[in-house]
């Protein structure tokens, strides 16, 4: 059975990762814990529940209103056991019960896990929303995980944890990409998934001929006007437009 200086080390382990606060830490171990004294003391349960990081230790205590007739075991004591533990007690105090951690095993544990994972990941899926919301058009660059199914699932370089894939639709299929090859591919759109958001990349599409243009031609200062990717050659070509006098303007570019 886990003691708190386990849980507290183990969690503290499994956020640092996930690049979150040292206080929603701290939160979400507490929500962890309370919904293990839920499942304890009914839904209706108060308590105080203090987290001393440095000693790895955790203290819970479960608050309990004095009565003279229990209705709610969860929340009330009667007053005939509160003066046991003192004489003085009377009705409507409160008895503060301290509840030893190793009591709620793994059920604790558990449950603080769980919080926390589906914190982080709710957290990763804003990010995610946050990052990519914007650079629809952008050109974004790699690693080949793998192929499955005929999509290519790619493992950014600055944003691991998003979900990255290039359709089949979306390849250029005179191309051949393997495992662990670096690759670049054009932002098209972020699909809503149960799982979370999903970056749909694409090399096939015009937006990523007007994104490689704009990275590798420094004479175009604005967004290319026609282009096209030829799927039987490898040439691309597109025709841009200038507002300086001394650049052609609808002057070809072809790479």
């Amino acid at each position: 059975m886990a003691n708190a200086t386990d849980v507290v080390s183990a969690i503290k382990e499994l956020t640092s990762t996930k690049q979150l606060e040292r206080g929603e830490l701290i939160d979400l171990l507490k929500d962890g814990l309370h919904a293990a004294l839920v499942k304890r003391y009914g839904p209706n349960v108060r308590a105080e529940i203090g987290i001393d990081e440095m000693k790895g230790s955790i203290r819970i205590v479960v608050l309990k209103t004095v009565v003279e007739t229990i209705e709610d075991p969860g929340t009330q004591v009667s007053l005939e056991e509160a003066r046991y533990e003192d004489p003085d007690f009377a009705p409507g105090d409160v008895l503060e019960e301290e509840v030893p951690f190793e009591q709620f095993g793994r059920t604790a544990v558990q449950a603080a896990k769980q919080r926390i994972i589906q914190r982080v990941r709710e957290g990763e899926r804003s990010r995610i929303r946050e990052e990519f919301s914007g650079k629809v058009g952008e050109l974004l660059s790699g690693e080949v995980q793998q192929i499955e199914r005929g999509k290519i699932v790619v493992m950014l370089n600055k944003f691991r944890e998003a979900e990255a894939i290039i359709p089949y639709r979306d390849q250029n299929h005179r191309e051949h990409f393997h495992q662990g090859d670096t690759i670049r591919a054009v932002l098209k759109r972020i699909e809503e998934t149960p799982k979370g958001p999903r970056l749909i990349l694409s090399r096939a599409d015009p937006l990523f001929v007007k994104a490689l243009f704009k990275l590798e031609v420094p004479e175009i200062q604005q967004q290319p006007r026609t282009s096209y990717r030829s799927h039987g050659c490898c040439n691309t070509s597109c025709s841009k437009g200038s507002r300086y006098l001394t650049t052609r303007p609808q002057q070809p570019c072809i790479s």
